[in-house]
């Protein structure tokens, strides 16, 4: 893997830790209980299970701001950035991490409209910084406006579009993004071939567990990905994804200059 800067490490983990992301995990999941029981269980899986959630916020990789989550599902982010903040504001927030993200917007784009109204009914009346709440748009990721952000959230979903719409997405990501804005884009490196069909099988597998039909998929390699962000301007570091799996995802965190 041609990583263009060095990885960012996580803080080692303890006890401490271990037991505020068990407190954090009950509180983004909690509000699921409104939107059924599909709802709560996949959400308590989903941020469970995958190790993306704690390693972001392990590593600072979320920033404050405006966030777009596009791919959004059923809105999870959202309330793990409510939880965060609130019980940052209690006191509970581990020194080992860097400071919890306080977003002041939330716009999540999702084009399945189960999946929408789910989010709503879990967490659309959350309230985030400066007292807004969740926005979701029910809409393509390759048409629908992105409004000016700080952060910019895209999680394996980018690879359902061909490689040219992928550029088109990027392309209006980067004019999106302030200047110093971040995206975070978790890809699957097509390079590591078993890793990759792994991933893409778990993916299609998810996908109808959701309820939705896997579409077709178009995959690169990290080294073109990062390729891709830098001709846009980005700077790009990758952060491996699959420690302990046999998955071959990875994590692109690019910074807009």
């Amino acid at each position: 893997m041609n990583h263009s800067e060095q990885t960012h490490l996580s803080p080692p983990r303890n006890a401490e830790t271990d037991a505020f992301w068990r407190a954090l995990h009950d509180a983004a999941t909690q509000p699921y209980r409104a939107a059924g029981k599909f709802a709560w269980h996949f959400a308590r899986g989903k941020l469970g299970r995958d190790p993306v959630f704690r390693g972001m916020l392990e590593r600072g990789d979320l920033l404050g701001g405006r966030v777009v989550d596009i791919g959004c599902g059923q809105g999870l982010l959202a309330s793990l950035l409510h939880s965060c903040a609130r019980l940052a504001d209690a006191g509970r927030w581990p020194a080992a991490w860097p400071a919890a993200p306080r977003a002041t917007a939330y716009t999540g784009i999702e084009l399945m409209p189960r999946d929408v109204r789910r989010a709503e009914a879990a967490v659309g009346t959350l309230t985030l910084g400066d007292g807004t709440t969740p926005r979701f748009v029910c809409g393509d990721m390759c048409s629908t406006p992105l409004p000016a952000c700080e952060l910019v959230v895209i999680l394996d979903v980018l690879h359902y579009v061909d490689h040219a719409a992928q550029d088109a997405v990027l392309r209006r990501v980067h004019e999106a993004l302030r200047p110093r804005g971040r995206l975070l884009l978790r890809v699957g490196d097509m390079a590591d071939a078993g890793g990759f069909r792994i991933s893409q099988w778990v993916d299609m597998l998810v996908t109808w567990v959701r309820g939705h039909r896997a579409p077709p998929t178009w995959g690169r390699s990290v080294a073109e990905w990062t390729a891709a962000l830098q001709s846009l301007g980005f700077t790009v570091r990758a952060v491996p994804m699959s420690a302990g799996t046999p998955f071959a995802n990875v994590l692109l965190v690019a910074d807009r200059p």
